[in-house]
């Protein structure tokens, strides 16, 4: 069985999405809720090194302190943003999803796909209606 971790949020459609492709392809993940289960410092400032992004792209602004909390500061250190996300978990964008393939934020729920070491077992749609895999398991691609 494949090892996928997904940094996971039940309320948000993206993460939503990017877990039923998992599950669309015969495999279930780890699940960790990081609201209710936030990563250690380290853990984060690995998974940010191996998604190759800065902590600054892992920050998320909608529905979150980002505002009030002045993080959009260019001065502002990736170790102060990375506080902030300790501090605020909410501030960690989603889904954050690690595979043998490598460690990538899914944004859009798509990119999920390309850490999927299996097949797509069948058609796929998002929530919002759009196809995404056809009934032979190839991606959709417009």
């Amino acid at each position: 069985m494949t090892d996928i971790v997904i940094y996971h949020n039940p309320e948000c459609g993206t993460s939503r999405n990017a877990l039923a492709m998992i599950h669309n392809a015969g495999i279930e993940p780890h699940v960790v809720e990081y609201l209710k289960t936030p990563p250690s410092r380290a853990l984060l400032e690995s998974l940010i090194e191996r998604a190759g992004i800065s902590p600054r792209a892992l920050l998320r602004e909608k529905g979150t302190p980002f505002a009030e909390l002045g993080l959009d500061n260019p001065a502002l250190t990736d170790s102060q943003l990375i506080d902030a996300m300790m501090e605020h978990p909410i501030l960690i964008n989603r889904p954050l999803v690690v595979s043998p393939l490598g460690v990538k934020l899914c944004r859009p729920s798509e990119e999920v796909l390309d850490l999927i070491p299996a097949d797509q077992r069948g058609a796929f749609a998002k929530e919002d209606g759009e196809q995404v895999i056809d009934a032979a398991g190839n991606r959709v691609t417009g």
